[in-house]
């Protein structure tokens, strides 16, 4: 008569374990969700709160970058955009203060593409084109980058 008893607490203490288990771990999924902590026990790494801190962006704006290309019976104009993306820390004015030389790199890089290239290019590679020439430009002439990345905002072909 003792083993039924021992298997039937067994069979307790195994089904406890799982429904601990299953709560634990819908617990530790919510809060990963909301960012707060369960029982005292993060859900991240110890470098999240620097990757936060890291994740905020100052966006500076490069409106109205036209471009004109030669086409097969006429020529037709390209009005882009542009957003640059740098830390949060980078200085506005750092950021205006290149604003003419990124429209020229710009204005040149695209001058050299043939219309029905630049028209069949899908945003995210023109973005990337953008970011190399203008990597490639500001290393030419030893400047530094004050920005990360090129966003393209506004694409109007004519």
């Amino acid at each position: 008569m003792t083993m039924p008893r021992v298997l039937l607490l067994l069979v307790i203490f195994n089904t406890l374990v799982v429904v601990g288990g299953t709560i634990f771990n819908y617990a530790t999924l919510k809060s990963m969700q909301t960012g707060q902590a369960v029982l005292g026990i993060s859900a991240g790494n110890a470098g999240s709160e620097a990757e936060e801190a890291n994740s905020e962006y100052r966006f500076f704006p490069i409106e109205k970058v036209i471009v004109s290309l030669k086409g097969e019976h006429r020529e037709h104009y390209f009005v882009l955009d542009l957003v640059l993306q740098a830390d949060l820390e980078t200085d506005p004015k750092k950021l205006e203060q290149i604003d003419p030389m990124v429209r020229n790199s710009v204005v040149a890089h695209l001058s050299a593409m043939t219309f029905e290239k630049l028209r069949g290019m899908p945003i995210p590679e023109l973005q990337g084109t953008l970011e190399s020439a203008l990597f490639d430009d500001f290393a030419s002439k030893k400047l530094a980058m004050p920005f990360a990345n090129v966003l393209v905002s506004k694409l109007i072909v004519q």
